[in-house]
């Protein structure tokens, strides 16, 4: 794992791209340096009463200019969420990372990468990567609510973009699977971020396949760094740090081989 940096980062701009759904861009002094596709940072709250940070995925990552990209939702009033969305250029913010372990990509293996949800952010910079890194092929398939499809012109400057929507307002009508069975498409790898649901079927849609599958699990966490045991997964093997059939999210992921996980 990547060492990591607790430091005050400065927002550089913020934008809202519809539905809760706002596009953070801070100055880092160490982390994006640092930073891989998959990976995420610890934002803290400026409220003295919220002392658990809340985690972000690296939706765009720049170790030269030292820039980290966040697209993240607003949960509610009163949430840390709500108060990240009021920052203004200039402000400063508190973050420790690069933190978990991000995708490792399989050479000359055509792939699928898929976002759901909150989920497509950190799928962006994958693209990016291994579009400017890799020969590997690879298709995206993106999983939205409704017709704001956020970030969808961003992924088709790197790849064939295919997009499902739950009310068929955009592409096909229905979740991700629904739309690489309606356009026949065909992979030897996942790469996969979003809501449980999602990871689930696309687990069992490779067992099916054999295919190897990677994801990227979404997780409410505490501490960020694996001490809390706040966001275990139940997984085959048991782990070292608790001798139990546990993984940390954090810690050991937030990407796993889809076989080590049960969802």
């Amino acid at each position: 794992m990547s060492e990591k940096f607790q430091e005050t980062a400065v927002v550089v701009s913020q934008k809202s791209l519809g539905a809760g759904i706002f596009d953070l861009t801070i100055q880092t002094k160490d982390i994006a340096a640092h930073a891989k596709a998959g990976q995420f940072v610890s934002v803290y709250s400026a409220d003295a009463s919220k002392l658990l940070p809340r985690p972000i995925s690296l939706c765009g990552i720049d170790g030269e200019k030292g820039t980290l990209r966040l697209v993240y939702r607003v949960t509610g009033e009163g949430t840390g969420t709500e108060e990240f969305s009021k920052w203004k250029e200039g402000d400063s913010v508190r973050i420790l990372g690069p933190l978990g372990n991000g995708f490792t990509v399989e050479p000359g293996k055509k792939a699928f990468l898929i976002g759901g949800g909150i989920g497509v952010p950190p799928m962006l910079e994958l693209a990016k990567q291994m579009k400017e890194n890799s020969s590997a092929e690879f298709q995206i398939v993106m999983g939205y609510r409704d017709a704001n499809t956020f970030l969808k012109e961003e992924f088709e400057a790197w790849g064939e973009t295919i997009v499902a929507t739950e009310d068929g307002s955009v592409g096909t009508k229905g979740n991700v699977l629904d739309a690489i069975r309606e356009n026949g498409l065909t992979a030897d790898v996942i790469y996969a971020c979003g809501p449980t649901p999602m990871l689930r079927a696309l687990k069992a849609y490779a067992a099916e396949q054999g295919m190897d599958c990677y994801i990227s699990m979404e997780e409410r966490m505490a501490c960020g760094i694996g001490a809390c045991l706040a966001c275990v997964c139940k997984s085959k093997e048991k782990d070292e740090h608790s001798n139990v059939k546990n993984k940390r999210i954090c810690k050991e992921g937030p990407v796993f081989d889809a076989k080590e996980v049960e969802l």
